[in-house]
């Protein structure tokens, strides 16, 4: 779904977006959001030498860390509720080569405390994606009162 269509959506995914400005980390590494719909999320990020490990591979910190962020976004769409990762499992398939990196979460069950949510991540040359990683998160689910006592919320 689509903010236009569904209007709710569109406070919450306008407040994603100021919340993942404030990520000093995104802005580091130069990941976009380029998808945000309620329940999914997709990351992308460009191959710049200082994200390659010593073989010329995305580094698997790179991996992880679209992950980590994808899938708490996922989360966060369920609800509009703010949210943190609590525990992910990943597994990396493939060595990640190429020119782009972009990591697909969705959320497979949506929760008031915790959310499980599922995430594949692509390595991108000349066009074609190859399925270099999948992870399974879980994902705590904050209420407004705890997140109003933290400087900078969650996503």
């Amino acid at each position: 779904m689509r903010a236009e269509a569904d209007p709710e959506f569109a406070p919450i995914a306008e407040r994603i977006h100021a919340n993942i400005g404030r990520q000093g980390f995104m802005n580091l590494v130069g990941a976009e959001l380029s998808e945000l719909s309620r329940g999914t999320c997709t990351i992308a990020v460009e191959r710049r030498p200082e994200l390659l490990q010593q073989h010329g591979f995305f580094h698997g910190g790179v991996t992880a860390f679209l992950v980590d962020n994808a899938t708490t976004i996922a989360a966060a769409t369920s609800r509009g509720q703010p949210a943190l990762t609590a525990e992910y499992k990943l597994n990396l398939l493939s060595p990640a080569v190429g020119e782009k990196l972009i990591c697909r979460a969705r959320v497979i069950k949506p929760g008031r405390q915790v959310a499980v949510v599922a995430a594949d991540v692509f390595c991108v040359s000349d066009g074609v994606e190859k399925h270099t990683a999948t992870a399974l998160a879980s994902i705590a689910m904050l209420s407004e009162d705890v997140a109003a006592k933290t400087k900078s919320p969650a996503a």
